[in-house]
């Protein structure tokens, strides 16, 4: 057995209850301890795996769920009316409605060549993103109003719920690394996040796992952190930490976040904490036996071939203001330990992957 996995095969992402930092009903001195043990074991999470599950995290099970109910609604909307929004060419400005095989998520591929022949693999999705309203480099794309009425605003304040969960995230980590509880948050202080909204349409299963097409590929998130609201459909894999190339599957896990640590938070520790690779592939299949082709090689019993469902999740990506140089931390280098990366700043870092994407 992997040590990052569970008996059936799954990662064992650990589960960390967040309510020290969530509520104030604690005495001052037991608040505290109860969040200096909290951010241990996240700590720990982002050490080893590189994801922690948090449940109580402060966000209401009924906004999560209007989030989604929003998603769907837009995502069922003809394509001439979603298109009214459309992502910019380019990835430099990541706002508005990108449709299906529109984007190609890849893993330190930046060679023009290499990555159109990464995109005959398209990845079969489509996606909505939008940001802080404060953000001038890159302004929402929103869809007109009275094409669905009330989207825009709800949007824009689950972002804000985000932004309130990543500034908590960020103190407890700073509290791990004897820094002061404020020093993330004042390099995050522009709060330049991005929401994103993710279907992923019902499709041929087959098709998925001959890797004819894809959900997401395998690659790191490039920010701090990012938060991630999923349905119960599955498919997310993690690489194990000590034998690359492996995934194992990720089970959804009700009323939580899922929470992973990004490139820059990993250059930003000097690699104390862990980026770890990633992909959305079918999800396991319920056969009997994990056979996912069946015997009749992919059809079921009446021969109608197997469909994996679709799929809506919502991620929050956050990163550090743009002038932010990010070099090894105090007290993450030494004699040692050397510092692992060149000083970049976190906006040289972004554009450079994300210009790799579109």
């Amino acid at each position: 057995m992997l040590p990052n996995t569970t008996h059936d095969g799954t990662a064992a992402v650990p589960i960390v209850d967040f309510t020290a930092f969530t509520t104030d009903t604690y005495h001052k001195d037991a608040q505290l301890s109860a969040q200096c043990a909290a951010s241990a074991s996240i700590l720990a999470a982002f050490q080893s795996v590189g994801f922690v599950y948090l449940s109580n995290h402060g966000i209401a099970r009924a906004r999560v769920e209007e989030c989604f109910s929003w998603s769907k609604k837009f995502f069922d909307l003809p394509y001439e009316k979603k298109m009214l929004a459309p992502h910019p060419p380019g990835g430099s400005h990541h706002r508005g409605y990108s449709g299906l095989g529109k984007e190609k998520v890849s893993q330190n591929v930046f060679d023009k060549d290499a990555i159109s022949l990464l995109r005959k693999a398209p990845d079969v999705k489509e996606s909505f993103e939008s940001g802080n309203v404060n953000d001038e480099a890159q302004p929402n794309i929103w869809p007109p109003d009275e094409v669905l009425p009330g989207f825009r605003e709800f949007m824009q304040s689950f972002f804000n719920d985000c932004a309130i969960l990543v500034s908590k995230l960020l103190t407890s980590i700073a509290l791990t690394l004897n820094l002061d509880p404020a020093y993330l948050s004042r390099a995050q202080s522009q709060q330049l996040y991005q929401l994103r909204l993710l279907h992923y349409p019902r499709l041929p299963t087959s098709v998925l796992r001959s890797g004819e097409k894809g959900r997401i590929g395998a690659h790191s998130d490039f920010g701090t952190l990012t938060l991630l609201f999923q349905d119960d459909v599955g498919g997310l894999e993690v690489e194990d930490p000590n034998e690359p190339e492996k995934f194992t599957a990720v089970t959804p896990v009700k009323d939580t976040v899922l929470v992973n640590v990004g490139d820059l938070l990993m250059r930003w520790s000097n690699d104390l904490l862990r980026s770890t690779v990633h992909r959305v592939v079918a999800p396991p299949s319920d056969r009997p036996n994990g056979d996912a082709r069946g015997e009749n090689g992919g059809e079921d019993e009446s021969g109608e071939e197997e469909m994996t469902k679709a799929r809506y999740s919502i991620p929050f990506f956050a990163t550090a203001d743009p002038d932010t140089v990010i070099e090894a931390l105090p007290g993450t280098w030494g004699e040692e330990r050397p510092k692992r990366y060149e000083s970049m700043t976190a906006w040289e870092y972004v554009q450079m992957r994300m210009a790799a994407l579109y």
